[in-house]
């Protein structure tokens, strides 16, 4: 392997802490209640750390009636999800949702959770049908693992029926997916139809109802990443408000505030190798703010067609205000 050690200065983000603590003031002030910030890149995503990081932001304080919740992600783990919320509700008595953007997927489960969703233009959730990488699973022409989906499985298996090709469909399957990777999908699927059930059920004493929202979620959708908008929650069942404009004005400013922190630092070596620097999540309350970076060094192994990573360095970092400044520390979490 031809990699070598580069010494060429690494370009890194800006921590923005003092910007989204004022902003945060406001928004509370504003709300009349206490804020909690989940906001996840695109380049990030819902994991189990988030629930770790997040109790160690509350600590040991006691019980409140309401919480604001600011969540921004495209998804991620849907059994981290579930922990995210069973840790709010031992908390907070009221979860009201403030969803400006995307609350996609498994952050969608989190939505369900919550007592109110508050949803502006631009909101929105999605569907939560299974999709998954396993390590059977097919490979891109990157070589990487690509994702395969319950919905997509059980359109082949209705598209053989319709068409009478008559026979047993899954040795053809079975050629291109590994059977593995179809129980996998079918255990996930109960997965994701169970959290979505235990979630409803803090708010909804309706099991009936609560069975018809995680099926409509789980089955009622042609695509993964349908846009479920403030008219279509509703109508599912879900309870929807809408956004106080100048609550999300600020949510807006406090989007960008973020997302300035999280633009990707990329640092060209040659054309084999490049270092990424990179937040990717942020979890914040007033007086306290943790985030997540990417740290590492990237090489194109040739032989293998794909970019492996090296030398990371990728860590949480606690930012605490000490002597009218905000500095980042080492947050050590495995």
């Amino acid at each position: 392997m031809n990699h070598k050690v580069n010494t060429r200065k690494k370009r890194k983000p800006p921590i923005l802490t003092k910007r989204t603590q004022e902003m945060l003031h406001r928004l509370q002030d504003r709300l009349g209640m206490p804020v909690l910030v989940y906001w996840v890149s695109t380049g990030g995503e819902i994991c189990q750390n988030d629930v770790t990081v997040m109790s160690a932001l509350l600590g040991p304080a006691k019980r409140a009636a309401r919480v604001g919740l600011f969540l921004k992600s495209d998804g991620g783990n849907p059994e981290a999800a579930l922990r995210f919320v069973h840790l709010l509700r031992q908390k907070f008595g009221h979860i009201s949702l403030l969803a400006p953007y995307a609350c996609a997927s498994a952050a969608t489960m989190v939505a369900l959770g919550a007592n109110e969703i508050q949803m502006g233009p631009t909101s929105y959730l999605t569907a939560v049908d299974s999709s998954l990488k396993h390590d059977l699973s097919p490979v891109d022409h990157n070589n990487y693992l690509v994702s395969v989906s319950q919905d997509e499985v059980m359109r082949i298996l209705r598209l053989w029926k319709e068409q009478r090709k008559g026979g047993n469909p899954y040795p053809e399957i079975y050629k291109y997916l590994h059977p593995l990777v179809l129980g996998a999908l079918d255990r996930s699927s109960s997965l994701s139809m169970r959290i979505c059930r235990e979630l409803l059920g803090y708010h909804i004493s309706s099991r009936a109802k609560a069975l018809r929202i995680s099926r409509a979620l789980n089955y009622g959708y042609p695509s993964h990443s349908y846009p479920i908008t403030a008219r279509e929650a509703h109508l599912l069942g879900l309870d929807v408000r809408e956004l106080d404009p100048a609550v999300e004005s600020l949510l807006r400013d406090l989007n960008h505030i973020y997302s300035e922190m999280a633009q990707a630092r990329l640092t060209d070596y040659d054309p084999l190798n490049y270092h990424q620097n990179e937040i990717c999540n942020v979890l914040e309350i007033i007086g306290r703010q943790v985030f997540y970076e990417i740290d590492k060094d990237w090489y194109y192994r040739k032989e293998e067609r794909r970019w492996v990573p090296m030398h990371d360095q990728s860590a949480w970092y606690l930012c605490t205000l000490l002597r009218n400044r905000w500095h980042p520390s080492r947050l050590h979490i495995r």
